[in-house]
């Protein structure tokens, strides 16, 4: 990846002390506390914030949600995308010296009513500068026109989770946000996360995403096979495993044996556009660093890196460096049951383990930290028995094959945002000695 990442720039203007980077861009597609007493215009009282896994946020990144109108911004380390990352330390800013009325319009993945709406502003860096009046507009009719005020609120300043019920039930695809004055501050508005709760009403299939796309990191060539999908990238020789899920890729990247880590996609509903985040491995803690990439052809052309398929990538990081990890096996909510999309990365499983028979397999089980470690422990154990059932059923020897359950014990990302807690959720193969 790149030398100088986001979350290092972000590293170093801490440590100097320097407060920001005037960059500013134009319009374009693409410590907790509780809250001070706080009103509104349309909107009642504050309510409880959602909890993030029995109401997850319609409207942020790990949803499939994008910024396809965004206000001019700060820089890389103070960008609108932040406000979706439902991070309470990272953030939007204005460029300095701005702080009139600024607008982001966000696509939900699907048409949704939203119920309540949720900010975070205890992250703010000085007094003043946190948002305070703001809109919330919803459009069922495109991301230019048609939308209706849900509701009108005044946070508190510097404070986490407020809540706010909406005034108006409004269904629709588009979110327009308006941030209206702050604190006070002559120099910069500041907003940390913006999130919203409610009912999804379409469940569309989302298209293949294979082909070539322009990325940051030179041309990145991804086949989806089923919902599983492979690839390269061209800097570094970087190489690609994971799945897909909707609108939202997650997948490890690494460069060698010694240098990757989780990421995570979010494509735009055209596929054309893909809007990407990645760490490195047990980094998941700081700012991510950007990976955005734009799709050139439907081909997916190579790199003398990869083999050009799933199955033939498995079997080769099961070879060379004899673990591998799964993204493409979903399971129902809290449940052991494989969902019938998983079907296709099973078989390719199944088609390395009968090519390579002598080889004995872990099958290990990983959840998030939602639950109790007891809970998490006991699912990630029945979900690698699920994995094996599969396996022994298609065919290959349930001699060779034995199971583990970690729960929560071995995160690849962070527990404390919804992204993490989805790529921690995952099964991974364990080739054994001998």
């Amino acid at each position: 990846m790149r030398r100088y990442p986001a979350f290092a720039l972000a590293m170093v203007l801490l440590a100097s002390g320097c407060r920001k980077e005037t960059v500013s861009n134009t319009t374009a597609l693409s410590a907790t506390a509780s809250p001070a007493t706080a009103t509104s215009g349309t909107t009642s009282e504050l309510v409880p914030a959602a909890a993030s896994e029995s109401e997850p946020s319609l409207v942020s990144y790990s949803a499939g949600a994008l910024l396809v109108q965004k206000p001019p911004e700060y820089g890389s380390t103070w960008q609108a995308l932040w406000i979706l990352d439902e991070r309470s330390d990272t953030g939007y800013a204005t460029p300095e010296n701005t702080v009139t009325p600024q607008t982001f319009v966000v696509e939900m993945p699907e048409r949704s009513i939203l119920e309540k709406v949720i900010f975070d502003n205890a992250g703010t860096e000085q007094e003043g500068r946190s948002a305070r009046e703001v809109s919330v507009e919803v459009s069922d009719t495109s991301p230019l026109s048609g939308f209706q005020k849900i509701a009108d609120v005044t946070l508190a300043e510097a404070a986490d989770n407020q809540a706010f019920p909406v005034a108006s039930r409004v269904p629709g695809r588009w979110v327009r946000l308006t941030l209206k004055n702050n604190y006070g501050s002559s120099q910069f508005t500041e907003l940390m996360d913006f999130r919203a709760t409610g009912r999804q009403l379409t469940h569309t299939p989302f298209q293949n995403v294979s082909g070539t796309y322009a990325t940051d990191y030179g041309n990145f060539h991804v086949r989806q096979e089923g919902n599983s999908v492979s690839g390269c990238y061209e800097y570094s020789q970087g190489l690609l495993s994971g799945g897909v899920d909707g609108r939202i890729m997650k997948f490890t990247w690494s460069e060698g044996k010694d240098k990757g880590g989780p990421a995570i996609m979010v494509f735009t509903s055209d596929g054309q556009q893909m809007v990407g985040l990645w760490w490195f491995a047990g980094q998941t803690n700081v700012t991510p660093g950007a990976w955005n990439g734009k799709k050139t052809s439907t081909e997916v052309g190579g790199c003398p890196q990869w083999s050009g398929s799933a199955q033939t990538q498995l079997a080769s990081e099961l070879k060379q460096a004899g673990h591998a990890t799964i993204y493409g096996i979903n399971f129902d909510t809290d449940s052991d049951q494989i969902r019938p999309e998983s079907k296709s990365t099973l078989d390719q499983i199944v088609a390395v383990l009968k090519e390579n028979p002598e080889w004995q397999m872990t099958i290990a089980g990983h959840t998030d930290s939602t639950s109790t470690p007891e809970h998490n422990k006991d699912l990630s154990e029945r979900r690698a028995i699920a994995v094996k059932s599969y396996l022994q059923n298609a065919g290959v020897d349930g001699d060779h094959l034995s199971t583990i359950g970690y729960g929560a014990e071995k995160p690849l990302a962070t527990n404390d945002t919804s992204i993490g807690r989805a790529q921690n959720r995952r099964v991974e193969l364990i080739r054994e000695p001998g």
